[in-house]
């Protein structure tokens, strides 16, 4: 199924029939500051295995990342320092993956890594959704072979043929982006860039 929102003024029926399907387990696509992403609620795990078959993860060695709305709730979530706080201020929203030390309220799939991706993109249909479920969602970027034609990842029409039924639902906002975010290592008490993507990051 795809649904059309925009960056202000969706209906709130819409946006309602996406916290309920974030809320009952469900998977959704959506467009970012980045490129077009999968994501579902963080807190469910069951939700998070799904993902992380259909992008042929393994979550003890791959890092997991979590959208937040605002950098008030990532003390929840992750182990935040003064100077990483100040850091991820100065660059948050914006297309910056921070990885971070994270606390035991993630779900136990989290914790097989001990750490976490942070991400708050600047993008208003993203932001909106992750403040009205109130809570984080987790997130990784589409499946993408480089045989393929980049479409596949950037245009909401072709993104639903191609994923729509491993889905329950893709947000259509408009043609996405093909640079993944800038990645961010703050685990050690300083910020070391692992990946430069999309952003340069100030840091002050």
């Amino acid at each position: 199924m795809l649904l059309k929102l925009y960056e202000n003024n969706n209906n709130p029926e819409d946006l309602q029939q996406i916290i309920d399907i974030l809320n009952d387990g469900g998977l959704i696509i959506y467009p970012t500051d980045t490129m077009y992403a999968i994501g579902c609620h963080g807190l469910k795990e069951r939700a998070i295995e799904r993902i992380c078959r259909i992008k042929d993860i393994d979550p003890r060695k791959n890092n997991l990342s979590i959208i937040c709305y605002d950098l008030s709730i990532i003390s929840e979530y992750a182990k935040v320092d003064n100077t990483t706080f100040k850091l991820m201020k100065r660059n948050l929203p914006g297309p910056f993956t921070f990885i971070l030390n994270g606390s035991n309220r993630l779900p136990k799939i989290f914790r097989n890594r001990k750490e976490v991706g942070i991400r708050m993109p600047g993008n208003s249909i993203i932001q909106e959704i992750t403040r009205l479920l109130n809570a984080p969602i987790m997130t990784t970027t589409l499946p993408h072979n480089e045989k393929e034609d980049l479409e596949y990842s950037t245009d909401p029409e072709l993104i639903e043929e191609k994923f729509g039924e491993m889905v329950d639902l893709v947000i259509d906002g408009g043609i996405g982006g093909i640079e993944p975010s800038t990645i961010v290592d703050c685990t050690n008490g300083e910020a070391e860039i692992v990946r430069q993507g999309k952003g340069e990051l100030d840091e002050g």
